[in-house]
């Protein structure tokens, strides 16, 4: 008996150190981007993108492959957004237009996979690895 609750005791107190242990693994690294506003330009519908790469790393280049739906759901178009360099910590703004779309048309955005994520001249698999999506519109960004 005196067996069963000295092992009791010692499993209750390493739950709270093995808590501590996950927490202490460090920052979460991600690379979030923010769909953060749709807005009609002439002819166009330009989205803006709020980009904070809060990963260990400078991407050097990152281009993602990017759908565009219509509100029914339909494949309007397929095309490569460069979002260029993301210095770690600091955040950016990108904007994309896309021609011959006005905004209310535009159901969600798919972010596909990275079609080029360069680190230190060589393609890495980061922007794809540490990929966080939101939107802050009513148009849903997945991915």
């Amino acid at each position: 008996m005196s067996f069963l609750r000295l092992a009791l005791v010692l499993l209750a107190s390493a739950l709270p150190l093995g808590v501590l242990a996950q927490s202490a693994d460090g920052p979460v690294s991600k690379l979030s981007v923010e769909l953060n506003a749709v807005q009609d330009v002439g002819e166009a519908c330009r989205l803006s993108f709020l980009v904070e790469n809060l990963t260990a790393t400078t991407i050097d280049e990152a281009i993602f492959e990017t759908v565009i739906f219509d509100t029914a759901g339909g494949v309007v178009t397929l095309s490569l957004f460069d979002f260029r360099d993301l210095p770690v910590g600091r955040p950016r703004v990108r904007q994309f237009d896309l021609p011959g779309m006005a905004c209310d048309a535009l159901g969600r955005a798919l972010i596909n996979g990275s079609s080029s994520c360069i680190v230190n001249g060589a393609e890495s698999g980061v922007c794809q690895e540490a990929l966080l999506l939101s939107s802050r519109v009513d148009v849903e960004l997945l991915g």
